[in-house]
């Protein structure tokens, strides 16, 4: 039975759902520093309407997105969008080039235990985020996340009312020009700035652990394509993780990362799992830097990086096929 597999396949959409209401809670936070701001965020489960299923005020019933299960609903149709999006690349588009399990997949549905998650209405959602500006940053997950989104605006939005554009550092972006929403995707594989290392004639420290070419990883300092995004954005959506075991770039023998911190190449070397961790928190920082109320949520998001951790470890080894 495939089901596992499919289930599988839909875990980077419920990443996406859960890391962009974790952030949404955030919406302006780049465009204001006032104490009263900071002191107004709460990275804590997201309410929902809770009446529809308790009936209860729904301040009083918080909804933990991610406790619940995969629901398979047999007659489920998707309509969010059209599989002729043109901004949909060829090669990924998986119900044009008729990929067999391509419909089936469509018909999971993130269930939480005690509350709905409702499907996305593209009017509400242009409604509520007018105004806006939303960065997606990471790899091509995150670029599939951002082109799903803006198909699923477009839906409702005219050709004539769409402005497509490059934001500084995104690789392409769109604003809705009736609403003033800007979304944009910022290529950024592993959120730290990376590059090839190679040893020279004057030796150092990784030379003298017999290093001689690899990739250097400055887990301190935000890749370019989105070193400027905090200041431009509302609201950041980020991913990483596939890229830091991808063998046929960083090959652990011929190429490894080498992470470097303050300049300097952290010693002895850490496995790119600590490097990912040490990215997390550095770009965590980055992200909200600027107020003393920042530090103690992300202190409370540290948690959410452990746990992150362990999910990216359990899905990359029940996945040996990855986008």
């Amino acid at each position: 039975m495939a089901a596992p597999n499919k289930l599988c396949c839909l875990f980077p959409l419920l990443c996406f759902i859960s890391v962009f209401f974790l952030f949404s809670v955030s919406r302006k936070a780049s465009i204001s520093s006032s104490p009263t701001h900071f002191q107004s965020l709460r990275f804590k489960p997201i309410t929902v309407d809770a009446n529809a299923t308790t009936g209860s005020d729904p301040d009083e019933s918080p909804c933990d997105y991610s406790d619940g299960s995969w629901i398979y609903d047999p007659d489920f149709k998707f309509n969010r969008y059209s599989s002729r999006c043109q901004q949909m690349h060829k090669g990924w588009n998986c119900v044009l080039n008729k990929k067999s399990s391509a419909r089936e997949i469509v018909k999971w549905r993130w269930k939480p235990r005690n509350c709905n998650l409702p499907p996305l209405d593209p009017l509400k959602f242009l409604q509520t985020y007018k105004d806006t500006k939303i960065g997606f940053v990471g790899d091509s997950l995150n670029r599939n996340m951002f082109i799903s989104l803006f198909c699923i605006l477009k839906r409702v939005s005219s050709s004539s009312k769409v402005k497509k554009w490059r934001p500084p550092g995104a690789e392409r972006g769109f604003t809705f020009l009736h609403y003033n929403l800007t979304i944009a995707y910022h290529r950024a594989n592993l959120l730290a700035r990376y590059g090839r290392w190679s040893a020279n004639g004057n030796g150092g420290k990784l030379e003298a652990l017999g290093y001689r070419e690899g990739y250097r990883v400055d887990v301190d300092i935000p890749d370019s394509t989105w070193e400027k995004a905090t200041s431009f954005h509302d609201i950041l959506i980020f991913n990483t993780g596939h890229w830091w075991w991808l063998p046929s770039i960083f090959d652990p023998v011929k190429s490894p990362m080498l992470f470097f911190e303050k300049g300097q190449p952290l010693l002895p070397p850490i496995p790119p799992d600590v490097g990912l961790d040490k990215v997390l928190k550095h770009m965590a920082f980055y992200t909200f830097s600027g107020s003393v109320e920042t530090m103690r949520i992300l202190a409370e998001l540290q948690q959410i990086f452990s746990f992150v951790l362990i999910i990216i470890s359990n899905y990359l080894e029940s996945n040996t096929m990855l986008v």
